[in-house]
């Protein structure tokens, strides 16, 4: 068998937090809220520097915990 494989997933986030994320980014130029999300989670990965050998300092994590809430994923 040689099936394709999909490289996407899918990410469940609340409506209410996917109906405020498409205000947000209504004039920014992004297409849609997913490449929006997709935009944000690739900043904080490459600025994270996450290596498999390396781990995050207490700043890193407080970054990321900051991203997270500002998104509405933490509370």
């Amino acid at each position: 068998m040689n099936e394709k494989k999909d490289n996407k997933v899918t990410i469940k986030i609340p409506r209410p937090l996917y109906n405020n994320l498409r205000v947000l980014i209504g004039n920014t130029g992004f297409n849609s809220v997913n490449d929006f999300i997709v935009y944000i989670l690739r900043d904080i990965v490459s600025n994270s520097n996450i290596d498999k050998e390396d781990h995050l300092s207490k700043e890193e994590i407080e970054t990321i915990k900051e991203r997270l809430k500002n998104l509405g994923y933490l509370s």
